[in-house]
């Protein structure tokens, strides 16, 4: 494994558009599969009113979010995990834009959008090693 640079990290959480976000849910850890966009350093996402994230993004909560992308065959690729505090977006401007750069990936009303902050980013390139 290989570490990568901040800049790096997120450049490469960039280029894919499925990752997982992990918060706390009634004092458990929870993750949950989500599409993002990165924009401005921060990752967006966009979420319907009952959902767990958008709570933590109510209270201002620290949570954090993964997305990688490797190759089983290959054993080779990246993974990248950042921490950071979750807001909702209000500003009607921001929200308009964002709802048009990122559809929803489930069939569902997900009118939120909540934006994670990265405060700690940490990530690894994955080079290739022999076989079993």
């Amino acid at each position: 494994m290989v570490e990568l640079g901040r800049d790096e990290a997120l450049k490469l959480l960039g280029t894919v558009q499925l990752g997982r976000a992990a918060f706390t849910d009634q004092a458990l850890p929870a993750i949950r599969p989500v599409n993002h966009l990165v924009d401005a350093g921060g990752i967006i996402v966009r979420t319907h009113g009952g959902s767990a994230l958008l709570g933590r993004a109510l209270q201002s909560e620290v949570v954090a979010y993964e997305a990688d992308e490797i190759d089983a065959a290959t054993r080779t690729g990246w993974s990248v995990v950042i921490t950071g505090t979750a807001t909702r977006i209000l500003d009607p401007g921001a929200l308009a834009r964002y709802r048009s750069l990122l559809m929803p990936w489930v069939d569902a009303e997900m009118g939120h959008v909540v934006r994670i902050q990265p405060e700690i980013v940490s990530g690894y390139r994955l080079v290739g090693v022999a076989g079993p």
